[in-house]
């Protein structure tokens, strides 16, 4: 006798009956994306660009407007021409005022990219006295514009400058004496070689005695500015000179650095029966990090730096 077989033939799910519907009907709603919790909101708002929730998010809805209009939304800002170009640099330069304008002197950090930084930057110190960080990146700033924009920050603790035209000396100890509680500076310069940053160093000892980190963007450096770097600044917990020449590393001051430095960065040493070309230091992976150790003072003592 043979047996039976069954053919099974799969098919598109089939439409929900009366009993089925009834289930689904006493499942708790799925909560509406208008009624989250506006920190989570605004958490998920601030993963945008600055323009992006000025021009398109707040108008979404008047929930997302709500929460764009909360202060707090600001207290961190970064702005990048490069994604306002399609506005054009007046555009870019009212979106900068319009987010300051809404954290109503909250902000506490602040990022700007890109050539029309100077654009902005006035406007917002002036209604920014609380903040705490500053960054600056690809910006070509007029020198006169960055110290009397600095001065207006008392409360900054961390200055990053990476930009086209150097601070003097001179607007370096604006920028120090008007910012006493600045704990962390950087300066990078990519476009002018062969500069010479021994004054700039002895300006930031003489007027920036709170830093804790230090790297400082140049092509030379005389001991005389190390020297005033390690006088002045008794908190200084890390030094970044990996892009600096110049430097006599010997005895006494290599001592003083490794007893005084917790992270210490310098430019490497060539071994003898390599060549080296200028450039080929300015690549990151070229550094060598030294860090302070438990090592004897005899140890310390003997290690010599030559630079080329």
């Amino acid at each position: 006798m043979l047996s039976t077989v069954k053919t099974v033939i799969v098919t598109e799910p089939s439409i929900p009956t009366v009993a089925s519907s009834s289930v689904l009907h006493r499942l708790p709603p799925l909560p509406s994306w208008t009624e989250l919790p506006d920190d989570l909101t605004a958490n998920i708002l601030q993963r945008l660009h600055t323009e992006e929730i000025l021009v398109t998010a707040q108008e979404v809805c008047s929930t997302w407007w709500r929460v764009c209009k909360n202060p707090n939304m600001w207290r961190i800002m970064d702005l990048d021409h490069e994604h306002c170009r399609r506005y054009g640099l007046k555009e870019f330069k009212n979106i900068c005022r319009c987010a300051v304008d809404l954290s109503q002197g909250k902000l506490v950090e602040l990022k700007l990219t890109g050539l029309a930084v100077d654009l902005s930057i006035n406007y917002a110190t002036e209604r920014s006295s609380q903040l705490r960080c500053l960054t600056l990146s690809e910006s070509q700033i007029m020198g006169y514009v960055l110290p009397e924009a600095i001065k207006k920050l008392p409360r900054l603790e961390e200055l990053h400058l990476c930009v086209m035209l150097i601070p003097n000396p001179t607007d370096l100890e604006t920028i120090g004496i008007s910012c006493p509680m600045l704990k962390s500076f950087t300066y990078r310069n990519h476009w002018v070689v062969n500069l010479d940053v021994s004054e700039h160093v002895v300006a930031i000892g003489k007027t920036m005695p709170n830093l804790h980190h230090l790297q400082p963007c140049g092509k030379w450096i005389e001991n005389r500015g190390l020297e005033a770097i390690l006088d002045g600044c008794p908190h200084l917990e890390s030094l970044d000179l990996g892009r600096c020449k110049g430097l006599d590393m010997q005895g006494a001051l290599v001592k003083r650095c490794f007893e005084q430095i917790k992270d210490l960065r310098l430019r490497p040493v060539s071994p003898p029966s390599i060549s080296y070309q200028d450039g080929d230091y300015d690549s990151d992976s070229s550094y060598y990090d030294i860090y302070s150790s438990s090592d004897s003072d005899e140890e310390n003592d003997s290690i010599h730096y030559e630079y080329n």
